[in-house]
């Protein structure tokens, strides 16, 4: 039995739950503001995919929390996460 896409999910959902805890350490900062973010999803090539929410959607500096706040963070967790990206519609 190949126990590969089985370890790849489990480490998957090891990242998931890293990358939604840091974004609901972020929440409380983001709620002051009246934004919100959601992971959208984690790309095969380790980019995390966010939806801006809220005032977060036209805020000027969102770019800056998503890369100081959240990405930075992530990298130093998760070493492979290549990026933070906002969900562009």
């Amino acid at each position: 039995m190949n126990m590969a896409p089985l370890n790849a999910l489990r480490k998957l959902n090891k990242i998931e739950k890293i990358v939604l805890k840091a974004i609901d350490d972020l929440r409380p900062y983001l709620h002051n503001d009246g934004g919100d973010m959601e992971l959208v999803e984690i790309t095969s090539d380790n980019r995390v995919i966010v939806k801006l929410l809220g005032a977060c959607q036209t805020c000027s500096v969102s770019s800056v929390t998503m890369k100081a706040g959240l990405e930075e963070n992530l990298k130093l967790l998760i070493p492979e996460i290549i990026s933070v990206e906002a969900l562009q519609e």
